[in-house]
């Protein structure tokens, strides 16, 4: 099978599926932007597409010298399968949705399950259980239909994974300029919160604003019991990193709560102690909201926000990564400082939380609440009142799709609860989410819009 290089992959494979003969393979090759590694570069990439019924398929692989030596000896009308089968890659349809192939990311609180993340600290994927292809290698291939064009700019969802350990699973508090965000939360770790409602640290205190005399006063006033907290904290953390040196472990490298606990003991109690009263001084300062299963957090720019230990939630973002850090209640490992001064010029000391948008109801069956509308993405909660279909064929731009709980499908998957799925603009007819009776799904598309 002749290998044809191409510069528009997507048009390529459009032109296929509109005029080319059922049953025949075509190998082609074209270049890769990996923009997501420390030092981004080019790649060839290698895809064989099967133009079958009911559309196109394609198996991709990097453009290596073994890989192009086993499709350049294979038969046209080999097949495809087998083929991915060699290629230890999966066979991905091009007009139906994709299954997203998460990747699990350390956090010193817990753990971030990145479902369409691409970073040098790692790449979702789309397959299966058994074969996984990088994400952006799909992207590269069909960027305007799973894309909008654009890879880099692809909505991000996440899941946050806080531990139940109090302090130690608190995230940071921290405030973004340009990336949005909305949390909806999915489980509460009774563990930590017995009467099952968690919570956010969402913005500041209004009782303890009106002690000052002024707004100014107030952020003088905080950023004074942050420095004298962070203090307490370096301290700390330059005892645990001699532990670390000791023990041949990377000073910036996660370790477990019952680790950290357990070189805490090693620590002076009297500046221990001096770290938990410096903390609660600092924390008043901070709002807490109550969370329960459900409930849905809208961040805006500039409100300083952190989940709190045992709450677990999906999340949409802008897939921007920026943030200044006001305070956080163990030593940060992605970053040398702080940025509570430089924050504080910036954030909104008003936090009041939006309300959830307006309900419609696409059939009788199906309840549909549009939880965000920022400017660059939405998000709809999807409550089916009985068995009922959700149409996403032939849509102008991609969706996100995650399963939340209940019974929820495409045709050929079954999303378990936290399971997600890529669906291209256009995509086939027929197209459709399943979900039965009782069953929760969320559903994103880019630069907000109707759903």
């Amino acid at each position: 099978m002749q290998i044809q290089s191409v510069r528009d992959p997507e048009a390529f494979v459009q032109a296929l599926g509109s005029s080319a003969p059922a049953g025949q393979l075509h190998a082609i090759e074209f270049e890769h932007n990996a923009f997501y590694l420390e030092a981004p570069r080019c790649e060839a990439l290698i895809a064989v597409l099967d133009k079958g019924e009911p559309g196109v398929r394609a198996v991709i692989a990097a453009a290596t010298a073994e890989t192009r030596t086993l499709v350049g000896g294979w038969s046209q009308t080999g097949c495809l399968a087998r083929l991915a089968e060699a290629l230890g890659a999966p066979v991905l349809e091009l007009d139906a949705a994709v299954s997203l192939v998460p990747v699990v990311i350390p956090k010193p609180w817990g753990r971030e399950v990145w479902y369409t993340g691409m970073e040098k600290r790692g790449q979702a994927g789309v397959g299966d259980e058994v074969r996984v292809t990088p994400l952006a290698w799909l992207l590269s291939l069909m960027p305007k239909a799973f894309a909008m064009g654009d890879p880099e700019s692809l909505t991000l969802l996440k899941v946050l994974d806080p531990l139940a350990d109090e302090v130690f699973g608190d995230l940071y508090f921290e405030m973004h300029e340009r990336k949005q965000e909305v949390y909806v939360v999915t489980h509460v770790d009774r563990r930590a919160w017995p009467n099952g409602e968690g919570g956010i640290r969402f913005g500041f205190c209004p009782e303890k604003r009106q002690q000052y005399a002024s707004d100014e006063n107030f952020k003088t006033a905080y950023a004074a019991a942050v420095k004298s907290y962070e203090q307490a904290r370096r301290k700390i953390d330059g005892k645990l990193d001699q532990v670390r040196q000791g023990k041949g472990i990377g000073l910036n490298e996660p370790v477990s709560p019952a680790t950290v606990s357990a070189w805490l003991a090693g620590v002076d109690p009297a500046l221990r102690e001096r770290e938990k009263l410096l903390r609660l001084e600092m924390e008043r300062f901070t709002r807490v909201l109550p969370l329960k299963v459900g409930d849905v957090v809208k961040v805006p720019c500039y409100t300083p926000h952190s989940l709190l230990h045992g709450v677990r939630t999906v999340e949409f973002q802008t897939p921007v990564y920026e943030r200044k850090i006001l305070a956080f209640a163990q030593k940060v490992l992605t970053q040398p400082h702080w940025d509570t001064e430089e924050a504080l010029e910036k954030v909104a000391l008003e936090a009041n939380l939006p309300e959830l948008g307006a309900v419609t109801r696409p059939c009788p069956e199906l309840v549909c609440q549009q939880v965000v509308d920022f400017d660059d993405f939405a998000v709809w909660r999807l409550s089916a009142l009985e068995t009922c279909d959700y149409p996403l064929e032939g849509l102008q731009d991609y969706r996100l799709v995650m399963a939340i709980s209940g019974e929820v499908s495409l045709p050929g998957k079954v999303l378990a609860p936290e399971q997600a799925a890529l669906v291209p603009a256009n995509a086939r007819a027929g197209l459709r989410l399943q979900l039965q009776k009782g069953a929760v799904a969320l559903i994103a598309r880019a630069l907000g819009g109707k759903c």
